[in-house]
């Protein structure tokens, strides 16, 4: 199998091309190769397929061999590999994912995407859709009990299920202590990514994520589009502008709109390219 290596601020999965490859066993083949000892090393497998409904079509899978809806920093990866490998000449294109066609604009340079900015749709506030066990509306800044200690979370959907909560400081979290009780907590059914933020100041936000299936990660696309959501929506930063998010792997610029939906622009990069027998 060819394969792709490529990273998206630290979030790296190994990038398949479907046009040319077929993967029998996505689920059993994404546990080997994440494995960063005995396989390539990566938070998942992503492969890149056509579609019936958009130019292409993602599906990704984490490194425990789940199936996840949407990955933010593969979608720009994505939108690199697609065109720099010439499967197309557009510098707007549309992907088709498990939670809908995200709107890709990509930006190139001496004929090499460098960055990408993707329309990720609407923040989903209702706690039915997230999914979450919970009555109301929306889940804001609201207690929970993890572990048996209460914490204040607020719980948005980008496609896949996020909780937010506000610490003082995120580097002296021990998140492989505390992830697994966050993400295999009972009232999110299908587990949730958990986003431990910091706000440095209204442009300016700090955070580590620990996804479901991965543990922690250096960067979550999805995850920073529902920090900047859910730090708008308690006052932690304006609407309608461009907030820095700084995680483990780099930066992404992320814009919560009035309306609900988040625009993420951010880098793409390609690490290696290989062969490997699966």
């Amino acid at each position: 199998m060819k394969f792709t290596k490529m990273q998206g601020i630290g979030n790296d999965y190994v990038y398949v091309n479907c046009f040319e490859e077929t993967v029998d066993d996505p689920e059993r083949v994404s546990e080997i190769i994440s494995d960063r000892h005995f396989g390539i090393g990566a938070d998942g497998l992503v492969l890149i397929m056509p579609s019936d409904k958009a130019d292409f079509r993602m599906r990704m899978f984490n490194a425990d061999g789940s199936e996840g809806n949407m990955c933010g920093n593969a979608t720009r990866c994505i939108g690199k590999y697609v065109y720099d490998n010439r499967l197309t000449d557009k510098t707007d294109i549309t992907l088709e994912t498990k939670s809908g066609v995200k709107k890709l604009k990509l930006f190139p340079e001496d004929g090499k995407v460098k960055t990408v900015l993707v329309d990720m749709g609407k923040a989903e506030l209702a706690p039915e859709k997230i999914p979450m066990l919970a009555e109301g509306e929306s889940f804001i800044n609201k207690p929970i009990t993890v572990d048996g200690e209460t914490v204040n979370i607020t719980a948005v959907s980008m496609g896949n299920p996020h909780a937010v909560t506000y610490v003082e400081d995120v580097d002296s979290l021990e998140l492989e202590k505390i992830g697994p009780a966050y993400e295999n907590n009972p009232l999110f059914p299908e587990r949730v990514n958990t986003e431990f933020v910091q706000i440095l100041d209204e442009k300016n936000i700090k955070m580590r994520v620990w996804e479901r299936g991965s543990g922690e990660t250096w960067a979550c696309g999805t995850g920073a589009c529902a920090v900047t959501a859910a730090s708008a929506l308690n006052g932690f930063c304006p609407k309608d502008e461009e907030i820095t998010l700084h995680l483990k792997g780099g930066k992404l610029y992320i814009t919560y709109q009035s309306d609900g939906t988040v625009l993420m622009r951010g880098p793409a990069e390609t690490v290696f390219t290989g062969e490997i027998n699966v």
